[in-house]
């Protein structure tokens, strides 16, 4: 039995999870479990005071935590909200991976990672939509908001700029198909070599 957790599988966020992400936003006005008439409607959150979030695609996104939880040490919480996959990091994440990105060329034109979509950091000052803490008991997996690896604990792990990176460039490298054969031309003549005499 593979100890890899099922991470298809939308998982309801815990108290001591819905402390956590309340714990967002110490000011008056801060990200709390909704009450009363939307228990389940999606909340803002802001960044950079107990994580930052990578916002990307969802279908690169996804190749990201595969390789996260196949290849690497897991993830930390991820949610899914109108076709973009957050994945939550530590605080400092969104100011350090843009660097990080532009050494390893991201996206630019003839790199290895070109045609890959660009990851949007949010930190410090910025504000994230996620999916409501306190949701309903069976959640709508056609929902614009869904929690894909729901925060767990009041202290859940986060992974920093450089493991982001790692299974960024994994997820490209997956993606984007490399070989050292030129592309065929389309107008060369084929010859089968095994009628040869």
């Amino acid at each position: 039995m593979s100890s890899t957790p099922n991470v298809s599988d939308v998982s309801g966020v815990t108290p001591d999870g819905a402390a956590w992400l309340a714990s967002a936003d110490a000011g008056p006005h801060g990200a709390r479990v909704p009450r009363g008439e939307r228990p389940d409607a999606p909340v803002v959150l802001l960044c950079g005071v107990v994580f930052d979030v990578v916002s990307v695609p969802a279908i690169f996104g996804r190749r990201m935590l595969d390789r996260l939880w196949a290849e690497g040490p897991g993830s930390g919480p991820v949610a899914e909200y109108r076709g973009r996959m957050l994945l939550f990091g530590a605080v400092g994440t969104a100011q350090r991976l843009p660097a990080l990105l532009k050494w390893e060329e991201w996206g630019a034109h003839g790199s290895r990672t070109d045609g890959v979509p660009p990851l949007l950091c949010h930190g410090a000052g910025d504000a994230v939509t996620v999916p409501a803490p306190a949701g309903p008991a069976r959640p709508d997996p056609a929902s614009p908001a869904r929690w894909l690896v729901a925060p767990d604990s009041r202290s859940p792990w986060l992974p920093g700029p450089e493991v982001l990176l790692w299974a960024a460039v994994r997820a490209a490298r997956a993606a984007v198909r490399i070989s050292i054969f030129p592309p065929a031309d389309r107008d060369a003549n084929v010859y089968d070599v095994s009628r040869r005499r």
